[in-house]
């Protein structure tokens, strides 16, 4: 008989006992909801479903919703790289993140955006009307305009910042490229 209370090698007592209460139906994996249940912001609102969901996506290898205990440690670590990354740009403390915090950090990964555009990312995913984002819709707006980018990128084969498509194959590429923001 397997002891449930030790963890597997490679993962730490701490964190096999959170996976163990994050995964409320004790199936072996973690989906978004029980993701979200378990994660809060600095200022205690929960985790974006849509930014569960997307991490989820991203750590799930077989692809079946869900990540197990090796990919939750994956994701936890992830997780903790972009705490400290939006620590270091919420430069106010407030717990998130305002429009010249946000393009502080764009221009910091190498995007050159206008004021205009980071006030839109702040309006598209400011889920409350407080004029600033939370750490979740930090990571999905981050995560989005990197993929955008890469889409861009790999349309812009001179890397002239410009590309000529037909509408249909833009349409396409923010459509693959996008996430809507559900708020439940």
């Amino acid at each position: 008989m397997v002891d449930r209370a030790a963890p597997p090698p490679g993962i730490t007592q701490e964190l096999y006992q959170w996976f163990r209460a994050v995964d409320q139906d004790n199936s072996g994996s973690i989906s978004a909801r029980e993701l979200q249940q378990a994660l809060v912001n600095g200022n205690w609102s929960p985790f974006n479903q849509e930014t569960c969901r997307l991490m989820i996506g991203m750590f799930d290898n077989n692809k079946d919703g869900t990540i197990d205990l090796y990919e939750f440690k994956a994701l936890w670590d992830y997780i903790h790289q972009w705490k400290q990354c939006f620590d270091s740009f919420d430069l106010d403390r407030s717990g998130t993140i305002d429009v010249n915090e946000l393009s502080k950090a764009f221009q910091s990964f190498g995007y050159r955006l206008s004021p205009n555009f980071c006030q839109i990312v702040i309006s598209r995913f400011d889920r409350v009307g407080r004029g600033t984002i939370n750490f979740d819709d930090f990571i999905q707006s981050c995560v989005m305009l990197k993929s955008l980018t890469d889409a861009f990128r790999s349309k812009d084969r001179q890397q002239t910042g410009m590309v000529t498509m037909y509408y249909e194959e833009f349409l396409t590429m923010v459509l693959d490229n996008t996430l809507l923001v559900h708020t439940n």
